[in-house]
């Protein structure tokens, strides 16, 4: 898988993370792959969310160890 983009938003909590998600997708290119690297356990739902509503894809979620790696496909 080739991230595009990667952004850290470590220590941020809600909404702040998907906030600074969507400024970063806007800049970015229909199919273009996004990592958001997180430490707001909220996140997990609240990234499931954000992909149902904008139209971008969640291709991948996971959790290691106290962070939450998100990766979005830009619509």
């Amino acid at each position: 898988m080739q991230i595009h983009k990667e952004l850290d938003t470590r220590g941020l909590n809600c909404p702040l993370p998907i906030l600074k998600a969507k400024k970063s997708l806007n800049e970015m290119h229909s199919g273009e792959l996004l990592r958001v690297v997180s430490t707001d356990a909220g996140s997990v739902r609240d990234f499931q969310a954000f992909a149902r509503q904008t139209g971008n894809d969640l291709v991948d979620q996971q959790t290691v160890g106290d962070e939450f790696i998100h990766v979005l496909r830009r619509r």
